[in-house]
């Protein structure tokens, strides 16, 4: 049995026959027609049955760099317009803020739980489904193209804008609080560091002064103790030349008794007396003291006896009075008294002007900021004029489509079933009946046995 093997449209060159193809899907306008209305129904039901789906969106960008002259002038924290956007930019994107803000907000949890879902669950779908955040190049990075958009999803019960406004100001906010909180601990630790440099030169000052008191004492004792020696040794030299003036007056004492001289006399009198009367006037020169003897015994004894009942030479020595003096001033020092006496020792350090500035400048620093602004808000959230979902149009215009199609192919299926199906020709052959397959619209197939040929003519 011989047959062709190309399809009922097939042209002799082995081509599909387009007219064909145009024909039957003419043929069958009508059922194509209503399979693509069909649809169009079906689509026109999905768009307006399918719940209305809007975005809102909102640009920041980097603020001007005057709004963070104060911050960044107080040497303790710097922060560039482009950190200060990455920083809120981090804040929005942050799962931790997002969930924080979510909670805070009843009403919102309310507007996306659906029943029967969780918490957890009803955030997931607010965090995954309705916001999402766009950041610029980093490529092309700078004040000019730098910009971090935020957007949100929302349903037609929401008031998409106001819930994103509402999440930009509470992540600025919430950034503004953790940088003060920042800055605080920052300034905490600067004004120990300092406290701490005061407190070392107040101790460094105390210890000092503490050495310098032990200094001034030590060198008072030593005074004293030097002063007292010079005073004994005085007393000591005055007793021992009272004890030889004592000596010196018994041996004249002695010489005297032996001259007989009571009364004070003189070599030249002792002699006029041994010469007897004259009216002679004699004049004595000698470079020689006069021995003492010559005083007489009554005023040596009586010097004797002053000498013996003298209790001491002090009064003698003038060095004695100075040194008394000097131990009555030694016996109070005034500068440790002073050193002693100091109510407030900081007011004495010295080398710690740059540190109290600097400490009286750190503590005035305002670390509540309120009313920074870290980023400047381009364009803020408005509600959307049209749905982002579904489009309508769209959506009716890709169910027509499809239907038409789906409604072309089944005409072309149905129009080749039936060709199929009177090509089918039922030949009788002796003992039974052979089916003869399709032929090719343009040629002839002959089916020889040794009893029958049939004969098959295309249409």
């Amino acid at each position: 049995m011989n047959i062709d093997p190309r399809g009922p449209y097939m042209a002799a060159t082995g081509e599909v026959d387009l007219f064909d193809l145009l024909r039957a899907i003419w043929r069958r306008r009508a059922f194509v027609a209503l399979v693509g209305a069909v649809f169009a129904i079906f689509g026109v039901a999905i768009a307006y049955l399918t719940p209305s789906e809007y975005e809102a969106s909102t640009t920041l960008r980097p603020v001007e760099i005057n709004q963070l002259d104060a911050l960044n002038r107080s040497k303790i924290y710097s922060l560039p317009p482009a950190e200060a956007l990455r920083r809120v930019g981090a804040r929005l994107d942050s799962y931790s803020a997002r969930l924080e803000y979510f909670r805070s907000r009843p009403e919102l949890v309310e507007a996306f739980r659906n029943e029967g879902q969780s918490f957890e669950q009803a955030f997931q779908d607010f965090n995954n489904t309705a916001l999402s955040v766009v950041q610029s190049d980093p490529k092309k990075a700078n004040l000019l193209s730098d910009f971090i958009g935020l957007k949100m999803r929302y349903g037609q019960d929401i008031n998409g804008a106001a819930v994103l406004n509402d999440f930009v100001d509470y992540a600025m906010e919430r950034e503004r609080v953790q940088l003060s909180k920042d800055m605080q601990i920052i300034l905490a630790n600067r004004l120990a560091e300092v406290d701490a440099k005061l407190n070392s030169a107040l101790t460094e000052y105390r210890a000092g002064n503490e050495g310098r008191i032990a200094r001034l004492e030590e060198d008072d004792a030593i005074k004293r103790a030097q002063l007292g020696d010079e005073l004994k040794a005085l007393r000591v030299q005055l007793k021992l030349q009272r004890e030889a003036r004592l000596t010196e007056l018994d041996e004249a004492i002695a010489i005297a008794r032996s001259l007989g001289l009571k009364k004070p006399s003189t070599p030249s009198q002792m002699a006029d007396e041994n010469s007897g009367n004259g009216n002679i006037i004699r004049t004595e020169v000698n470079g020689r003291p006069v021995p003492l003897y010559f005083m007489g015994t009554e005023v040596l004894e009586a010097e004797r006896t002053a000498l013996r009942k003298r209790a001491s030479d002090d009064f003698i020595e003038p060095r004695i009075g100075q040194i008394r003096k000097e131990l009555v001033l030694l016996s109070n020092n005034r500068s440790v008294e002073a050193i002693k006496a100091r109510a407030n020792d900081q007011a004495f350090l010295e080398g710690v002007e740059a540190l109290r500035i600097e400490r009286e400048r750190l503590k005035s620093i305002d670390t509540q900021l309120q009313g920074l602004q870290l980023v400047s808000i381009d364009q803020r959230a408005v509600a959307a004029a049209k749905p982002l979902k579904p489009r309508k149009a769209l959506i009716v215009m890709a169910a027509t489509i499809a239907g038409l199609l789906l409604g072309v192919v089944a005409a072309l299926v149905r129009t080749a079933f039936k060709k199929h199906l009177r090509r089918l020709q039922v030949v009788e052959v002796r003992g039974g009946v052979a089916p003869v397959l399709p032929e090719n619209l343009s040629r002839q197939v002959n089916v020889v046995s040794p009893e029958v040929q049939v004969k098959v003519a295309r249409e």
